[in-house]
């Protein structure tokens, strides 16, 4: 399909210049990003401390990514993938970064590819591939280790609308019809091959392996079937549909299976916020208002936070004035579905990939977040370039005056851009950003504490500490937080106070219970430390580091042979760690087992040859043995 407006601007000699040009331009858009630090919101667990991840791909890695659900969340390709990162990269931060930005502008340049193989338009596909590329928008999706899943997904999304845009095509040049004029019907005397029908299929799995998100796109194929590609023929509307929708069985099957295991994953993991903390009322608000924040976010993406608050009901004047918005909007896009079809297809587009990112299935605690709009704000920038398109053309605008237009509003977007990419540059930068421009933020006021405690500045992190849980006094996380501060300030009894209190609200907590355990022993209360490790350990067997705090609280009761198991067992789940091995020869050489105990201090030695404390143990064997070393928070 040819667009005459773009006809007036000779295109360069070949797409792949601007596919070249878009690229480059994302690469240095987005370039500082490489040097920027893991986050401590969500990168430990994706990868920074991920010891499955950071030991990058094995045999036992592999299955391992297909059988767990760890955060809440099963994507096997995402941890794939962040393995792949360590294999080439190591174990820093400007590996993954440099990959998510590559992903990305690999993604712009799919995203062109795709719309002009649809539309012809070259020009607008362009426009829109641009405004992809450069949104401020989109900063969270590559800025953020931890979202390796966006940028992936949407790269095997792209790979497979465009696979199926081609099976399409190559149906209609089987027929003798083209995919613009007429239309084309589904079912039709098909002679095609159907590879790059299988091929898309195949793409699209890999895609919610990579985000469950891509769940939405079996209605995009049917959003392109009626725009640009034209396959619904109206005089035959049932017959046509009910044909479309049986050649995507096998894409809504896939995606009723991945729903099913997301819902079922995220579930076990606690990341589905219960119907007391939101009722179906507050999903509902917050989806309405959240619809309109977005659109609005596209149009003018200032300020941008991470997180958003949610603020559980919001006034009721704006849950009316969104929903008014939205009920107009989509009145409109109906009223001129066949004057501006592209109006329509995108504002769906925008509508049904938010759905299951909207809130009426709530995953966290915020109202909305920027990463969701990755692909759906795809669809609004193809109602606003086609939009333009249409009024430049309709008034006789001089074409000056479009390509004017176009670099500015690129360049505000690269400008707002840079000035957003720099927020996400530690911790420290983004969730002070996100304090600044947002109110009541219980989530930002917790991580920028985190921030504070781990450079050393624990007075003011108990500040904010203190103001999240006033934000949410029944926090099991502020008061495990508050109780790790009080622990690293040495002040035992407000540590085990709170470390209770998170217990109380969030019982068998390992890492509060093995905390409380740490602390307790600090006050002499071994008895009492030893039944809180015991029931870390119950909650977590693999607990290491629980199991090496249960042996000091056994030694210090003079249960040597109970310590010694447990050390035993803190030594076979972390086999290099030298504090294990050298409490384990200190119960040793109580037993009076002296050639046990000295094979354990050499171990240690042999590593730390310098270590004076074990020399002085493994030469005085014949000497009372010093106390172990517990590992408290």
């Amino acid at each position: 399909m040819t667009n005459p407006t773009d006809n007036k601007f000779r295109p360069p000699a070949h797409p792949a210049v601007l596919c070249l040009l878009l690229a480059f331009a994302t690469l240095a858009v987005f370039w500082p990003a490489k040097d920027f630090d893991f986050l401590g919101y969500d990168d430990p667990g994706y990868f920074s401390s991920n010891p499955h991840v950071l030991r990058g791909l094995t045999v036992e890695n592999v299955a391992w990514v297909f059988t767990n659900g760890e955060m809440a969340n099963w994507h096997p390709l995402t941890w794939l993938s962040l393995m792949l990162d360590v294999e080439i990269f190591g174990s820093g931060a400007a590996g993954p970064h440099l990959v998510n930005l590559l992903f990305h502008s690999l993604n712009g340049v799919l995203m062109f590819l795709l719309l002009r193989r649809l539309t012809g338009a070259f020009w607008r596909s362009a426009m829109v591939a641009a405004l992809f590329s450069m949104h401020p928008l989109h900063v969270e999706s590559v800025a953020w280790v931890a979202e390796r899943k966006d940028v992936l997904c949407m790269f095997f999304e792209l790979l497979s609308l465009l696979a199926y845009v081609c099976w399409v095509q190559e149906v209609a040049q089987a027929e003798g019809r083209s995919t613009g004029g007429r239309g084309l019907v589904a079912g039709q005397g098909i002679k095609a091959s159907r590879i790059n029908y299988h091929l898309s299929l195949c793409l699209f799995a890999l895609a919610l392996l990579s985000k469950p998100m891509a769940v939405t796109m079996p209605f995009l194929l049917l959003l392109l079937d009626w725009w640009p590609l034209r396959r619904l023929a109206e005089a035959d509307f049932k017959n046509s549909l009910r044909k479309l929708l049986s050649e995507k069985i096998p894409f809504f099957a896939l995606s009723v299976l991945t729903c099913a295991v997301t819902l079922i994953v995220q579930q076990k993991g606690g990341a589905v916020a219960t119907m007391t903390k939101f009722t179906l009322e507050m999903r509902v608000e917050n989806a309405i208002v959240s619809y309109a924040r977005y659109f609005g976010k596209v149009l003018w993406p200032s300020p941008l936070a991470n997180p958003y608050p949610h603020p559980g009901h919001w006034p009721l004047a704006e849950v009316l004035g969104a929903a008014v918005f939205l009920v107009v909007i989509s009145v409109a896009a109906i009223w001129w579905r066949k004057k501006l079809p592209f109006f329509i297809m995108g504002w769906l587009w925008f509508l049904g990939t938010l759905v299951p990112v909207i809130g009426l299935v709530q995953v966290g605690d915020q109202s909305m977040a920027d990463r969701y709009s990755y692909l759906p704000v795809t669809g609004i920038f193809m109602v606003l370039v086609w939009g333009a398109a249409e009024v430049f053309t309709r008034w006789r605008w001089p074409q000056p005056l479009a390509v004017c237009a176009a670099v500015i509003v690129l360049s505000a977007c690269v400008m707002q851009t840079r000035d957003q990419l720099g927020y996400w540059r530690n911790d420290g930068t983004l969730f002070s950003h996100a304090l600044a421009v947002t109110e009541n933020n219980f989530a930002a006021e917790l991580d920028y504490g985190a921030w504070l405690s781990r450079n050393g500045k624990v007075n003011e992190a108990l500040e904010y500490y203190n103001r999240a849980l006033k934000i949410q006094p029944d926090s099991a996380v502020a008061s495990y937080d508050l109780g790790n501060i009080y622990n690293k300030l040495g002040d035992w009894e407000p540590a085990a106070q709170h470390y209770r209190e998170s217990l109380r609200l969030k019982p068998e907590n390992p890492e509060a219970l093995n905390n409380l355990g740490t602390v307790l022993m600090r006050q002499k209360k071994y008895e009492e430390a030893a039944t809180n490790l015991e029931a870390a350990i119950k909650s977590r067997p693999g607990f290491a580091e629980a199991f090496n705090n249960l042996g000091t609280a056994y030694f210090h009761q003079g249960q040597y042979e109970a310590a010694t198991a447990a050390f035993s067992k803190a030594l076979e789940l972390a086999p290099d760690n030298l504090i294990y091995c050298a409490n384990m020869g200190d119960a040793l050489a109580r037993l009076g087992k002296k050639q046990a105990a000295a094979e354990c201090y050499e171990h240690v030695l042999q590593v730390q040859p310098d270590n004076a404390r074990v020399r002085a143990k493994l030469q005085g064997l014949n000497q009372p043995v010093n106390a172990p070393i517990s590992a408290p928070k």
